[in-house]
């Protein structure tokens, strides 16, 4: 089959190139994965950003996500030309999908980061995040969660077992995402930018 190898995976050397909804050139696939946070709401925005910088997107959600947006998940399609996904494919359903380049996963909750640094994959962005970690995608998370939550001790275990894993943690002032107290939002609201740049900087040429 052309662009797989033996295994039936995408050789990870070859360029592929396709065109976004607006007819522009792209070769670079993201999955942006995104939990029942309120940065969620923004992720047209972030879609936006992403094709803007020549990237095909594709968006996953977790159910609880997927619920919070119900009404925009029809024209978040539109946008990124591909179904929104929250859930597992049935038996004989085709991959819709292309083979992804880097993962994002932002906004990741509290039980996200947990579940994906246990394996507990019943929901289908977590175990097609710990999947990417095993085919050596480049795969970035950004936790959302207050600093109640950050303090509870198997969380940062997660964070760590992700770290170990290879997963980019956006966590902390010099890199990412801090904990906000609980009811309260970060006055300079989530850094999203950050994790644009380290998407960029993840599929860099070394």
């Amino acid at each position: 089959m052309a662009g797989r190898d033996a295994t039936g995976c995408h050789r990870p050397q070859e360029v592929r190139t396709r065109c976004d909804r607006l007819g522009r050139m792209t070769s670079r696939t993201v999955y942006l994965f995104c939990s029942a946070a309120p940065p969620v709401f923004e992720v047209a925005a972030v879609v936006e950003s992403l094709q803007a910088g020549g990237w095909d997107v594709c968006l996953g959600l977790t159910p609880a996500a997927a619920s919070w947006i119900e009404e925009s998940l029809s024209g978040l399609a539109t946008l990124t030309g591909h179904p929104v996904r929250w859930r597992y494919r049935r038996p004989g359903e085709p991959d819709t999908w292309p083979a992804a380049d880097v993962v994002l996963f932002a906004p990741a909750t509290f039980n996200t980061v947990n579940s994906w640094a246990l394996g507990l994959t019943s929901a289908f962005v977590v175990g097609v995040a710990a999947e990417a970690i095993g085919k050596g995608i480049p795969t970035l998370a950004m936790p959302c969660v207050n600093a109640a939550y950050a303090r509870h001790p198997q969380f940062e275990q997660s964070l760590e077992v992700l770290r170990s894993a290879g997963v980019g943690v956006l966590y902390g002032a010099d890199t990412g995402f801090v904990p906000n107290q609980p009811g309260e939002q970060p006055p300079e609201g989530y850094p999203w930018r950050r994790a644009l740049d380290a998407v960029e900087a993840a599929t860099a040429a070394p």
